[in-house]
């Protein structure tokens, strides 16, 4: 096992009608903006049961963040903040929200030109605006954690920052609020959590048995409970599973003292910027078609994976890898999500493109071994044609 220092300060409310909490965990004596994407929060009344629990508090409103958040619309955000001397951050929504909320709370205090804080990957961010979070879709981690993704439309970069300034002061988990959400979102949230967990754990052992055991609990949870949830969605169980499942598998304790690949996620970013595909799928696209072309170097512990998460009996390593992949993939198929460039008419053209986006950003060091350059993702992204 690598070395390592691990901290969240991040408190987690979980459970049966946890919204009324927020009366205690928002402070009355600041002025409080709810930021949130679209009209589902108020069709589903979950913005109105927000609002209730905050009735000694002054509170200001943001709606119409997008999925893979804008920079320009988060941007808005942040001046009202700064003519409304807005303290207290509430994002209400999913990954996306609480993403463009982590940089409405930093580009807040920010005094320089905010993009910056996007193009220094957070090194410039120094401080930031109190937040918290109530979830209503288990996918990102980003309810526990201090990177968020943002996207900037006018460019089509789709880029990541981190700072332990963004960390939320809480988060509100309850599993009930998932009961409504389209059969789509359910089935890209499981990829989604998936995928982080494999990130942090297909790449070559390091004895560190105790995160390969929560790795691979927490990817059995996902494998049984999330065929359940969208076959029921309002299984209670299910529900609470995929969602304490997801905000596990990115709040920073499987990747303490291990090495990570995060290839798939720079390179399908590229793809969702470029051509708009839900970030699930574009994973979905990818990390079959990494493992394949880096099936050498990761096979030890795919042959794990394989063992422990799919029960595939011990054999050749090379046979298990192989057989590891395609239960991947025949996973990602039953929950609905397609696994091949083609399957969204993209081809060789929209791989030049995604090189090209690559290049542009400087993403040609990638994986664990920092061996994947601009030749070798257009080379794994043919596989994955």
């Amino acid at each position: 096992m690598q070395d390592f220092i691990y901290q969240n300060p991040v408190k987690i409310l979980f459970g049966h009608d946890q919204i009324p909490a927020l009366a205690q965990e928002v402070p009355q004596d600041k002025k409080v903006m709810i930021v949130y994407g679209g009209g589902s929060v108020i069709k589903h009344g979950i913005l109105q049961r927000v609002k209730g629990s905050l009735k000694n508090t002054l509170v200001f409103e943001f709606g119409g963040v997008e999925p893979n958040p804008h920079y320009e619309t988060l941007m808005k955000a942040v001046e009202i903040v700064k003519a409304e001397k807005i303290d207290f951050l509430l994002a209400v929504g999913g990954g996306s929200v609480i993403d463009g909320t982590k940089f409405i709370a930093a580009a807040a205090l920010y005094e320089n030109d905010p993009w910056e804080i996007i193009t220094s990957y957070g090194s410039v961010v120094k401080q930031a605006l109190p937040f918290g979070c109530v979830l209503t879709l288990a996918a990102t981690g980003s309810e526990m954690n201090n990177t968020a993704v943002i996207n900037r439309a006018t460019t089509q970069d789709k880029l990541f920052f981190a700072s332990p300034c963004v960390m939320p002061q809480f988060s509100v988990l309850e599993p009930e609020i998932t009961y409504t959400l389209p059969e789509r979102q359910t089935a890209n949230g499981v990829v989604d959590a998936f995928v982080h967990i494999l990130e942090q754990y297909i790449t070559y052992p390091v004895n560190a048995k105790v995160q390969d055991r929560l790795a691979e609990g927490l990817l059995n949870t996902l494998k049984e409970e999330g065929p359940t949830a969208l076959k029921n969605p309002q299984d209670y169980d299910a529900r609470a599973n995929i969602m304490w499942a997801a905000t596990m598998a990115l709040n920073g304790m499987l990747s303490a003292g291990v090495p990570t690949d995060w290839a798939s996620h720079l390179i399908g970013q590229e793809i969702t910027a470029l051509y708009g595909i839900d970030h699930a799928r574009t994973l979905a696209i990818v990390m079959p078609a990494l493992w394949r072309y880096c099936k050498n170097e990761k096979s030890e512990k795919l042959a794990q994976y394989g063992a422990r998460v799919w029960n595939i009996p011990e054999s050749d390593t090379e046979k298990m890898a192989d057989e590891a992949i395609n239960a991947t993939v025949d996973f990602f198929e039953q929950l609905g999500v397609k696994t091949r460039l083609s399957d969204y008419d993209l081809g060789d053209e929209a791989i030049a493109e995604v090189i090209r986006k690559l290049k542009e950003h400087g993403h040609i060091a990638l994986g664990e071994h920092g061996k994947i350059t601009a030749r070798e993702a257009e080379a794994l992204l043919k596989m994955a044609l």
